[in-house]
């Protein structure tokens, strides 16, 4: 029994390193900068939570990688107006596609999922009201602007 105390308190605190840390997107948002005229912005955000916290695959975005899925994080991307397409990959590729006007801000959250024999992160579109009230507590983890 005290084994299992021991392994308990030992993955809670192995898990607890895997948050993201940063500012919060409630300290940050008066300091991002406007979306360009020419472009959109996507939000990429992952909620905290300890199931799946030790998956943190990276987030890409037509192709090229542009951040991680963290627990707790968030980060954004600029980008062209038109079609994209993000995604995570860890056994399997999950794919999410969308159309970015200019001037518009998208949302896409990845969530961890049971997978056949790795865990997967699933990204999804999220609308502007939702996103925003799971934004505010979480921890900016892109690179500084």
């Amino acid at each position: 029994m005290k084994l299992l105390k021991f392994a308990v308190i030992g993955a809670v605190i192995a898990l607890t390193g895997c948050a993201a840390s940063g500012p919060k997107f409630s300290a940050m948002q008066a300091s991002t900068p406007a979306v360009n005229a020419d472009q959109g912005r996507v939000y990429f955000y992952r909620k905290d939570s300890m199931f799946g916290a030790a998956l943190q695959p990276a987030v890409v975005m037509d192709g090229a990688e542009v951040g991680k899925s963290q627990p707790g994080g968030y980060f954004y991307v600029d980008a062209a107006s038109g079609s994209h397409e993000a995604s995570t990959s860890t056994e399997a590729t999950n794919k999410v596609s969308f159309v970015l006007e200019k001037g518009e801000v998208k949302y896409v959250r990845t969530a961890p999922s049971i997978g056949l024999l790795v865990g997967r992160v699933v990204p999804e579109l999220v609308n502007a009201d939702e996103a925003n009230k799971e934004l505010n507590d979480l921890s900016y983890t892109g690179k500084a602007k």
